[in-house]
């Protein structure tokens, strides 16, 4: 057994230090992060929403006409709308990551800027802001994370039984040294549940082994919707604000009660119109995909047909983010990646104080021997 933890020791030492400073980046965007909305609704009040007016929406296609006349050479690759709340303004991003907010009553631009210091967290904890190497790095720092939390597990169950209830708790009264130690085992113990859901389901959106897994675990696969029987690939000769907004509207007709959708411009050339409904668990969320060029619908996926692996992918964004369980799971889950923020801190500095701590003996051993020599001569 001491040998066995001597070998976990020092797997969960080294790839610590490899992936620490990873970990703590991550860690650190993703507590930012967990209350995003919050804080765009604080920082952001004054472009977000428009005083309220006892008028209908002006149209999808006035405000993309109107973008089109303030930034003629730019591509929409995300528009966003908030249908349960009317004076929400409607969000354009262009594939040249500007966001551009118009009136939701008028279609008037109501401010334009460049990628918010939330979006640069977001790409920070997904990418590392290292683009496609970044990406690479940051999810195999997650997969390294989870065997830590593993191996952390081991090293803190305590050889000895009657030793169980300090290792359950932090002596604060003890010195800098047992302070941080008890930091780094006892409260990377009481996270270590959390930290390994929040590490799975972040893994979820990073690799297809992931998914497979739940699809096996399951019974099921991921559906990809229904598609259209006998769809003729037309010319639609209409303008883009123009087809953009019939599909939006025929949507909407067939399936009212949308809280908020989106519609994103998908790199196979499909167009996405994804609308959400009130939900308490699993998203209540609708796609449709269609084709850009000539505005014919492919095939939809609707919550109504989800199967277990569907309705466990319509969890897994609120359950990474602490959302699926409201205000309650989103402070755990900020606390939590707090703690996962510091295991790296009290980690490294137990390394540290060992490391300079096995280099005292060595040098009082040579200053004895050269005492020794001095005296026999």
């Amino acid at each position: 057994m001491k040998q066995f933890k001597n070998a976990i020791r020092q797997i969960h030492l080294w790839l610590g230090l490899a992936t620490g400073l990873v970990v703590f980046i991550i860690s650190v965007t993703g507590c930012l992060y967990v209350f995003e909305e919050e804080i765009r609704d604080l920082t952001q009040k004054e472009y977000k929403y428009v005083p309220v007016q006892q008028k209908p929406f002006v149209g999808l296609d006035q405000v993309i006409r109107n973008f089109e006349q303030l930034a003629p050479k730019e591509k929409i690759t995300l528009i966003r709308m908030t249908e349960s709340e009317p004076n929400a303004t409607v969000a354009v991003s262009s594939k040249k990551k500007k966001v551009y907010y118009f009136n939701p009553y008028d279609g008037q631009l109501v401010n334009k800027g460049g990628a918010d210091w939330l979006s640069v967290v977001l790409d920070l904890h997904r990418t590392l802001l290292l683009g496609e190497v970044g990406e690479v790095i940051q999810r195999w720092s997650v997969v390294i994370f989870v065997l830590m939390l593993l191996t952390g597990l081991v090293l803190w169950f305590p050889n000895q039984m009657r030793l169980l209830k300090q290792s359950l708790s932090i002596k604060w009264k003890a010195s800098f040294k047992r302070v941080n130690y008890d930091l780094h085992n006892v409260l990377g113990f009481y996270a270590s549940g959390i930290l390994i859901v929040v590490s799975l389901s972040g893994l979820y959106f990073a690799f297809k082994e992931v998914k497979t897994g739940v699809s096996f675990f399951t019974g099921t696969k991921l559906s990809e919707g229904k598609k259209e029987k006998n769809v003729l690939q037309k010319e639609n000769h209409e303008p883009l604000a123009s087809r953009y907004n019939q599909i939006y509207q025929s949507i909407l007709l067939q399936y009212p009660g949308v809280t908020s959708s989106s519609i994103s411009v998908r790199k196979n050339g499909e167009l996405r119109l994804r609308t959400m409904y009130p939900y308490r668990w699993a998203r209540n969320q609708n796609s449709f995909f269609f084709d850009e060029a000539s505005g014919q619908l492919l095939r939809s996926k609707l919550y109504k047909d989800f199967n277990r692996a569907d309705f466990y992918e319509a969890t897994n964004y609120d359950l990474h983010t602490g959302q699926l369980f409201g205000w309650f799971g989103k402070i755990v889950a900020f606390f939590a990646s707090l703690i996962s923020a510091s295991l790296p801190v009290t980690g490294f500095v137990i390394w540290w104080k060992k490391r300079k701590k096995k280099k005292k003996p060595s040098v009082s051993r040579v200053r004895y021997d050269l005492s020794t020599t001095n005296l026999s001569v």
